[in-house]
């Protein structure tokens, strides 16, 4: 696996970040890249970055970065579909957590995602994410204690 960074996306990055797809069948349970980067945009707590093997983008990643509160929110995350089961999105949640670790008073990092079949929930709780019992909308929350 090539070493995996969290990098800002530029104007020269930009177009390849907003290319990345998930596979079909996920598409209802992460935004569009280029939607995710015009949201973040408008959101001035938002923190995103390309998710990057080597020099290679293969996915995205946004933050809910407000260092008023204990709790920080992982807004979006998407490894591309060619790029799955690399172990990219566990290298790129160790680098965001990492972050989050180190912004003032963070104690945790929660979650949302859409109970279903193509099974973020399983993903993030093999990470170490845990249910909270919260639902918002039709997303569950859920939390990982740092």
């Amino acid at each position: 696996m090539s070493e995996v960074s969290l990098r800002e996306i530029t104007r020269e990055t930009v177009v390849a970040i907003c290319e990345l797809r998930v596979a079909p069948e996920q598409t209802e349970f992460v935004a569009d890249n280029g939607r995710s980067i015009a949201d973040a945009h408008f959101q001035p707590k938002a923190w995103f970055r390309a998710v990057c093997a080597g020099d290679e983008p293969v996915g995205f990643v946004m933050l809910y970065n407000d260092p008023e509160t204990p709790r920080y929110f992982l807004w979006r995350l998407m490894i591309a579909a060619e790029h799955q089961g690399k172990g990219y999105g566990n290298a790129a949640l160790d680098l965001l957590v990492e972050y989050v670790r180190t912004r003032p008073g963070a104690t945790e990092l929660q979650c949302s995602y859409v109970p279903g079949d193509a099974r973020p929930g399983a993903f993030y709780a093999k990470y170490g994410f845990v249910e909270t019992g919260e639902v918002v909308g039709h997303e569950n929350i859920i939390t990982l204690v740092l």
